[in-house]
């Protein structure tokens, strides 16, 4: 039963697909023809299949995409999915040091709400109506105008909305994935395109992050040796390292992806944290194999949920189908229409260089008491609100993720990032989240306990 589980769950059998034979499954498993039968009757009367006579059993359908592809680790401190429904699921006054967002008071709230009293006093149809299948045309035309200001040449067309980051990376997922594809991640990389990744049947293989990116020799070996379908990265400020692409870098990783028609995924969505602009591959490559995505929960709100996706033509087109399939359109009116407006407020500005350099002063404050209890950052991060540490004396950040759990506050462990799962005495901390006064004694009872 889990054998037939794991292959409809990795969508290695579809709808309607027939199973093994009774007596060929029997001589795979090694196991009598009856338990087979025993087993394929289950598995019918929990309507995962059915039974047609003269036909055989058929696959009825998929599973939801949780039941057996994400919650692979049995370890809950090291699921991905365990950790952000924790930083979801925590009130506002549990302490969230491992969440990836920063805390309501250093959001632009009075742009937000000056931006929603706009949209009260508009037209009804905004209030009421489905949007465009591309996604708000104003938005659009406004990010067109921000790309072109860093040398991205992407008119509207070229952009399609979509409800979140999160949802644009699906999107790419379902357009150019199929089950059994690999797929090249950093490692370590932000655990939510892990657990997409495995929701799609893909395999995820690492590459090591250097300060600069990637590893180049070992970005080509696994080039080599794997032949993966897509390749996703933050270029800047990397997640959860902080690391920023350097210039060689970044033209080594395109010529290598070029030579081995790979195509890439770049998530922007850090970019309005970094102090000044640094390299990225989206520009360097012209959106030809690169695919930039990116949302505005970091910088702006992450209650008002819209993404976006910037390519070539034709696979917008396809993106654009597949969103109006899958989700019929884009974000909400609403929720485009406040970043709209908010980005378009001459405060947004002001608040990007304010919230940069409150951000400055946070990491120099959290690194330095993180030091006073032996955990070392392992680079200072030019922007962002992320630092990867090392835990002192090798000490196991699961253990102290599941100790401090129990004095309710959510830390991030290293492993739950790393695809090859060598960072386990490593941890990422949000220095946004780490003003509460309960943070460090918990965390110093969570090391001990390590």
């Amino acid at each position: 039963m889990e054998a037939i589980r794991r292959r409809i769950a990795a969508r290695a059998l579809g709808a309607g697909d027939r199973l093994p034979s009774i007596r060929g499954f029997a001589a795979t498993m090694g196991v009598s023809p009856s338990t087979v039968v025993e087993a394929y009757d289950r598995l019918a009367a929990e309507g995962l299949i059915r039974s047609r006579p003269g036909s055989g059993f058929t696959v009825a359908g998929h599973p939801p995409l949780a039941v057996a592809a994400i919650a692979a680790r049995p370890d809950p401190a090291m699921d991905p999915l365990w950790v952000s429904r924790r930083s979801l699921d925590a009130g506002a006054a549990i302490p969230k040091p491992g969440c990836g967002w920063l805390p309501p008071d250093w959001m632009p709230v009075a742009a937000l709400r000056r931006s929603m009293r706009r949209i009260a006093r508009g037209g009804d149809a905004v209030l009421t109506d489905y949007g465009d299948a591309r996604g708000s045309a104003d938005l659009r035309r406004l990010l067109a105008r921000r790309f072109a200001a860093e040398g991205l040449d992407a008119g509207p067309d070229a952009i399609l909305l979509t409800a979140s980051a999160s949802q644009s990376f699906d999107l790419v997922c379902r357009a150019l994935l199929r089950p059994g594809d690999t797929v090249l991640v950093d490692d370590p990389c932000y655990f939510n395109f892990q657990a997409a990744l495995r929701a799609h049947g893909a395999r995820a293989v690492g590459v090591a992050m250097t300060p600069s990116g990637p590893d180049p020799d070992l970005f080509a070996a696994a080039l080599d040796a794997h032949r993966p379908r897509i390749y996703v990265t933050n270029s800047a400020l990397q997640n959860p390292t902080g690391a920023t692409l350097s210039a060689q870098a970044a033209h080594r990783l395109l010529g290598a992806a070029a030579a081995h028609d790979l195509a890439v995924v770049e998530d922007d969505t850090f970019a309005d944290l970094e102090p000044e602009p640094s390299p990225r591959l989206a520009v360097l490559d012209g959106l030809g194999r690169v695919i930039r995505i990116g949302g505005f929960s970091k910088t702006l709100s992450a209650s008002t949920r819209c993404g976006y996706v910037a390519a070539k033509p034709d696979l917008v087109e396809a993106l654009v189908d597949l969103q109006v399939a899958t989700s019929f359109g884009g974000p909400s009116p609403v929720a485009a229409g406040l970043v709209h407006g908010a980005l378009s407020d001459g405060s947004y500005r002001k608040h990007l260089a304010s919230l940069r350099t409150r951000l400055s002063e946070a990491r120099r404050d959290t690194a330095g008491r993180l030091c006073d209890l032996g955990i070392r950052p392992w680079l200072m991060p030019r922007g962002g609100f992320t630092l990867w540490c090392r835990l002192p004396d090798g000490r196991d950040a699961a253990a102290a993720a599941r100790a401090a759990s129990r004095d309710d506050v959510v830390l991030a462990p290293g492993d739950v990032f790393s695809v090859s799962q060598t960072a386990t005495d490593m941890m990422r901390f949000n220095v946004a989240q780490m003003s509460d006064p309960r943070v460090y004694p918990v965390l110093a009872r969570a090391l001990a306990a390590a």
